[in-house]
């Protein structure tokens, strides 16, 4: 098939931290045939039994800035004041061209910048569905977060604070879900996956 007549999927999963978006874009790369991880850059150091160019583009802060004046960043965040992540033009692009269907996380500040670059990169806007993973309250929000290890007040505090910045941009995204049980999440993840393959896949016949 001619790459022109390729129609891969572009996912993006966003939300607050204790959602499960990492975990949701995880098993959509484990579960569905000929779907790739978007593999970022980060700033920070590799923790152990991290792979670069795998887990993560690991580069220095001055590999990071020469990238960021070419302009290959499609977005960009510093996280916590500290680290700098991103996502480079072509480990996007050169994975949608060969047809090959990406999963990504990356914060609300991101997906702004990506519906930013789409409005003029045809191969993104066509390719594009994000999502956005909405707590059931903030309560359980931050019984997850306790669930998870944190018992800091302090940086739980930050974190809803985060998470309620976060839910008002829900109007960018194309579709929202409430997290529910984990079972109950990937099938509504799945479910959007499916209805954006099919629809990618009637653009192409």
């Amino acid at each position: 098939m001619p790459v022109t007549d390729v129609h891969p999927v572009l996912m993006i999963i966003a939300g607050p931290a204790g959602t499960g978006k990492t975990t949701l874009a995880a098993r959509i790369v484990a579960e569905v045939p000929e779907v790739e991880k978007v593999i970022t850059v980060t700033t920070r150091p590799a923790r152990p039994g991290e792979v670069d160019g795998k887990d993560y583009h690991f580069f220095s802060e001055e590999q990071f800035d020469r990238s960021l004046a070419h302009g290959e960043f499609l977005e960009w965040a510093r996280v916590h004041g500290r680290f700098r992540y991103g996502t480079l033009r072509r480990s996007v692009h050169e994975k949608l061209a060969a047809g090959i269907n990406l999963v990504m996380n990356v914060d609300v500040q991101g997906v702004r910048s990506i519906n930013e670059v789409a409005k003029s990169d045809p191969m993104i806007r066509s390719a594009l569905v994000t999502v956005f993973v909405k707590p059931p309250s903030m309560e359980e929000l931050r019984k997850r977060l306790i669930g998870r290890g944190h018992d800091d007040e302090e940086e739980i505090a930050r974190r809803l604070k985060s998470a309620e910045n976060e839910m008002r941009s829900i109007d960018i995204f194309d579709e929202v879900i409430v997290s529910g049980s984990r079972r109950e999440d990937f099938a509504r993840v799945l479910a959007i996956w499916e209805a954006a393959a099919r629809r990618e896949s009637s653009q192409a016949s």
